[in-house]
């Protein structure tokens, strides 16, 4: 399972990771709105892979080729395995529950860690013990001598050592960039992590038909020597210089009340959190209509999650391209997302369902990227931990609370009903919350022609009638 590095930092340029300056848009006091950037102005990059022109990164993205492939492995194998053990659903459901249940109990707690800690010793801890969990499964498995509980154990550690690892491995990736670059590298990770999504499933299913779930758990252990490599690699005399938390009192509340008083953070926040539970619980909606209303069985299934997949990687790639994090962008993003699940619910053939994976994958990677690097560029520095960690609570911890929500009204209105209403969800929330954002930054909707072209966009209050009138 992969993870980034975190580590000592040597004194880099102030401008580097120092907070946004008081005029700029998304400034403290003075928050981002769908029109503005959602921190300081990062400059546009050409170059859809600029963020592996920096050492550093370039060994963490390596390592996480390796791990990514391990990660998705694990997860096929895992679920596998304890199907083979108890012939029970839900059995791998709780098994899932017990791999997110520590996030979600402890996820704050996490990023008051991490805020505090060097990051690269932080994630050589973690990463280890995530590689000692996978190969103890491994040994278990192979012997012959695993128990269900085993199992549980294992997911349980796992969900542990992520506590600390998530945000720690999203707050590094700007110590190791900057903000310049924190977009494009934001984005080759989630291109990075939805690749191996291709590939590691693929191979798990030849590993497990030809020697067993235990040699799938042993690759898992060992890719883990690759990210851990790369931490050891690194120049710490090259990474941006972060200001790390002292140790306190109260920390836990001060992240909760930085993150509620700023409206640039809690309600994109917020957003990921009605996407991810409603509108994210692909595993629901795409079985069901692969099941029931396609009648294809699981290569239909399979075919839809591949092509999502493929999505998500250009999703990615082009936001690594844009360069910059506007809450605009994330909230029409959402709001296309929310259109096109309403529109597949109502797709009457099976390969038209199928193409349009390929767009959701896509509008909901610009989703989550955005959102990720919009965030870390509004916060201070010595709060990103916190920040990451309550972000990472949200959007890891929606899908299995909206599971069982979304799985009755599936079952009970059919897969259709259930899609639509996902996809209803999503579209509203972005909806709404954009215009509080557009409300919160004093600006307004403004319809007119460009050239020739209808456009629609925020501008400040005071510009309306201008631009009304240049219309």
């Amino acid at each position: 399972m992969s993870t980034g590095p975190g580590a000592d930092s040597a004194p880099a340029p102030a401008t580097h990771d120092s907070p946004p300056a008081p005029d700029t848009p998304a400034a403290p006091d003075t928050p981002a709105a769908p029109d503005t950037p959602a921190a300081p102005e990062a400059p546009r990059r050409s170059s859809m892979f600029g963020s592996l022109k920096v050492r550093n990164y370039r060994l963490f993205f390596m390592g996480q080729v390796v791990s990514n492939i391990g990660t998705w492995m694990q997860r096929i194998a895992q679920d596998w395995l304890v199907l083979s053990l108890t012939g029970s659903s839900t059995a791998v459901g709780i098994t899932t529950a017990l791999q997110f249940l520590p996030m979600l109990l402890f996820g704050l707690y996490g990023g008051v860690l991490v805020d505090r800690l060097r990051k690269r010793p932080t994630l050589l801890v973690t990463q280890s013990a995530m590689a000692l969990t996978a190969i103890a499964l491994a040994v278990l498995t192979l012997s012959g001598h695993v128990q269900l509980w085993h199992v549980y154990v294992a997911a349980f550690a796992v969900g542990l050592a992520t506590v600390v690892d998530n945000p720690a491995r999203q707050s590094f990736v700007s110590e190791l960039v900057g903000p310049g670059q924190l977009q494009n590298a934001v984005s080759l990770n989630s291109a990075n992590f939805q690749s191996a999504r291709l590939v590691g499933p693929a191979v798990a299913g030849l590993m497990i038909t030809g020697v067993g779930t235990g040699y799938a758990f042993l690759f898992n252990g060992l890719s883990f020597i690759a990210p851990l490599t790369g931490l050891l690699l690194m120049r710490a005399r090259e990474l941006h210089a972060v200001e790390r938390a002292p140790r306190g009192k109260g920390q836990l509340r001060e992240g909760v009340r930085y993150v509620t008083g700023r409206p640039e953070l809690i309600w994109p926040i917020v957003l990921v959190g009605f996407v991810g539970t409603f509108a994210f619980n692909f595993p629901v909606y795409l079985s069901a209509f692969a099941d029931d209303v396609f009648h294809a069985g699981a290569g239909a299934y399979s075919m839809f999650n591949t092509l999502m997949a493929v999505g998500s990687v250009a999703g990615a790639l082009l936001a690594a391209r844009r360069g910059t994090a506007r809450l605009r962008v994330l909230i029409g993003a959402a709001i296309v997302f929310g259109a096109v699940e309403i529109l597949a619910a109502v797709t009457p053939a099976l390969w038209l369902f199928a193409l349009l994976m390929i767009p959701l994958g896509l509008f909901g990677m610009t989703v989550n990227v955005t959102t990720n690097t919009s965030i870390q560029l509004t916060t201070d520095p010595a709060m990103r931990g916190r920040v990451m960690a309550l972000y990472m609570m949200v959007f890891l911890g929606g899908s299995p609370v909206g599971a069982p929500i979304v799985g009755w009204v599936t079952d009970t209105y059919g897969a259709r009903v259930g899609l639509a209403a996902g996809g209803a969800v999503a579209a509203v929330a972005a909806a709404v919350i954009g215009l509080i954002l557009a409300r919160v930054g004093n600006l307004r909707l403004s319809v007119g022609w460009d050239g020739g072209q209808p456009r629609v966009r925020f501008v400040p209050r005071e510009r309306r009638e201008e631009l009304t009138a240049a219309a």
